[in-house]
Protein backbone atom coordinates (compact mmCIF):
# COMPACT_ATOMS: atom_id res chain seq x y z
CA UNK A 1 0.00 0.00 0.00
CA UNK A 2 2.85 2.12 0.23
CA UNK A 3 3.76 2.33 -2.78
CA UNK A 4 0.36 3.25 -3.93
CA UNK A 5 -0.39 5.95 -1.39
CA UNK A 6 3.58 7.56 -2.47
CA UNK A 7 2.23 6.93 -6.68
CA UNK A 8 -1.22 8.97 -5.25
CA UNK A 9 0.98 11.38 -3.36
CA UNK A 10 3.42 12.21 -6.53
CA UNK A 11 0.87 12.16 -9.20
CA UNK A 12 -1.32 15.12 -6.79
CA UNK A 13 1.72 16.99 -5.95
CA UNK A 14 2.22 17.24 -9.79
CA UNK A 15 -1.22 17.97 -11.28
CA UNK A 16 -1.38 20.64 -8.45
CA UNK A 17 2.19 21.92 -9.59
CA UNK A 18 0.90 22.21 -13.31
CA UNK A 19 -2.00 24.03 -12.21
CA UNK A 20 0.05 26.76 -10.53
CA UNK A 21 2.22 27.25 -13.74
CA UNK A 22 -1.58 27.27 -15.60
CA UNK A 23 -2.21 29.74 -13.52
CA UNK A 24 0.51 31.34 -13.71
CA UNK A 25 0.73 31.65 -17.40
CA UNK A 26 -2.80 33.09 -17.54
CA UNK A 27 -1.90 35.89 -15.32
CA UNK A 28 1.79 36.58 -17.19
CA UNK A 29 -0.47 36.90 -20.46
CA UNK A 30 -3.11 38.98 -19.34
CA UNK A 31 -0.59 41.37 -17.84
CA UNK A 32 1.56 41.09 -20.76
CA UNK A 33 -1.15 40.89 -23.93
CA UNK A 34 1.44 42.31 -26.70
CA UNK A 35 4.24 40.04 -25.58
CA UNK A 36 2.32 37.07 -25.76
CA UNK A 37 1.21 37.59 -29.18
CA UNK A 38 4.80 38.48 -30.15
CA UNK A 39 5.39 34.81 -28.92
CA UNK A 40 2.57 33.53 -30.69
CA UNK A 41 2.94 34.99 -34.07
CA UNK A 42 6.59 34.45 -33.86
CA UNK A 43 6.58 30.82 -33.06
CA UNK A 44 3.87 30.18 -35.98
CA UNK A 45 5.93 32.27 -38.55
CA UNK A 46 9.18 30.36 -37.95
CA UNK A 47 7.15 27.11 -37.29
CA UNK A 48 5.82 27.61 -40.74
CA UNK A 49 8.74 28.94 -42.37
CA UNK A 50 10.56 25.75 -40.85
CA UNK A 51 7.98 23.85 -42.71
CA UNK A 52 8.25 25.28 -46.15
CA UNK A 53 11.64 25.19 -46.14
CA UNK A 54 12.01 21.57 -44.69
CA UNK A 55 13.38 20.30 -47.83
CA UNK A 56 16.71 22.27 -48.42
CA UNK A 57 17.48 22.92 -44.53
CA UNK A 58 17.43 18.58 -44.50
CA UNK A 59 19.43 18.80 -48.10
CA UNK A 60 21.84 20.83 -46.84
CA UNK A 61 22.70 19.02 -43.02
CA UNK A 62 22.53 15.78 -44.99
CA UNK A 63 25.53 16.83 -47.54
CA UNK A 64 27.17 18.26 -44.13
CA UNK A 65 27.79 14.10 -43.51
CA UNK A 66 26.28 14.82 -39.94
CA UNK A 67 23.48 11.95 -41.34
CA UNK A 68 25.23 9.37 -41.99
CA UNK A 69 23.75 6.52 -44.47
CA UNK A 70 20.22 5.93 -45.76
CA UNK A 71 18.65 3.07 -45.65
CA UNK A 72 20.41 1.78 -48.51
CA UNK A 73 23.10 1.86 -47.06
CA UNK A 74 24.94 4.57 -49.40
CA UNK A 75 25.97 7.96 -47.52
CA UNK A 76 23.93 10.53 -47.68
CA UNK A 77 26.38 13.27 -48.33
CA UNK A 78 27.55 11.05 -51.55
CA UNK A 79 24.00 11.81 -52.83
CA UNK A 80 22.42 14.88 -54.62
CA UNK A 81 18.78 16.18 -56.03
CA UNK A 82 15.70 14.75 -54.64
CA UNK A 83 17.62 12.02 -53.22
CA UNK A 84 19.65 13.93 -50.49
CA UNK A 85 16.73 15.21 -49.81
CA UNK A 86 14.52 12.28 -49.22
CA UNK A 87 17.59 10.38 -47.60
CA UNK A 88 17.86 13.41 -45.41
CA UNK A 89 14.24 14.17 -44.30
CA UNK A 90 13.58 10.30 -43.70
CA UNK A 91 17.13 10.54 -41.26
CA UNK A 92 16.04 13.51 -39.22
CA UNK A 93 12.68 11.44 -39.14
CA UNK A 94 13.76 8.52 -37.68
CA UNK A 95 14.90 6.81 -40.51
CA UNK A 96 12.86 5.41 -43.34
CA UNK A 97 9.62 3.63 -42.74
CA UNK A 98 10.82 0.05 -43.89
CA UNK A 99 13.55 0.45 -41.28
CA UNK A 100 10.72 1.28 -38.83
CA UNK A 101 11.81 5.17 -38.80
CA UNK A 102 9.01 8.04 -39.06
CA UNK A 103 10.05 8.76 -42.60
CA UNK A 104 10.06 12.03 -44.47
CA UNK A 105 6.76 13.07 -42.94
CA UNK A 106 8.48 12.65 -39.22
CA UNK A 107 11.14 14.52 -40.37
CA UNK A 108 9.45 17.45 -41.40
CA UNK A 109 7.46 17.15 -38.42
CA UNK A 110 10.82 17.24 -36.56
CA UNK A 111 12.18 20.41 -38.36
CA UNK A 112 8.98 22.11 -38.57
CA UNK A 113 9.02 21.80 -34.40
CA UNK A 114 12.64 22.74 -34.31
CA UNK A 115 11.85 25.71 -36.55
CA UNK A 116 8.93 26.97 -33.90
CA UNK A 117 10.76 26.12 -30.96
CA UNK A 118 13.10 28.25 -31.99
CA UNK A 119 11.25 30.86 -32.77
CA UNK A 120 9.55 30.80 -29.06
CA UNK A 121 12.84 30.66 -27.55
CA UNK A 122 14.05 34.12 -29.47
CA UNK A 123 10.66 35.66 -28.99
CA UNK A 124 10.79 34.67 -25.24
CA UNK A 125 14.52 35.90 -25.10
CA UNK A 126 13.81 39.10 -26.37
CA UNK A 127 10.99 39.91 -24.59
CA UNK A 128 12.41 39.26 -21.05
CA UNK A 129 15.50 41.38 -22.07
CA UNK A 130 13.28 44.02 -23.15
CA UNK A 131 11.93 43.33 -19.43
CA UNK A 132 15.89 44.32 -18.39
CA UNK A 133 15.70 47.66 -19.94
CA UNK A 134 12.71 49.50 -18.58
Amino acid sequence: MFLFDSLIDFVGDAVEVVGELAVSTVECVIDNPGKAALICVTTVATGGLASAFAAPIAASIGSTGLLGAAATGTAINSLSGIALTNASLAAIGGGSLAAGGGGIAAGVTVLTNVGAAAGAATSIGLTVDSDKED
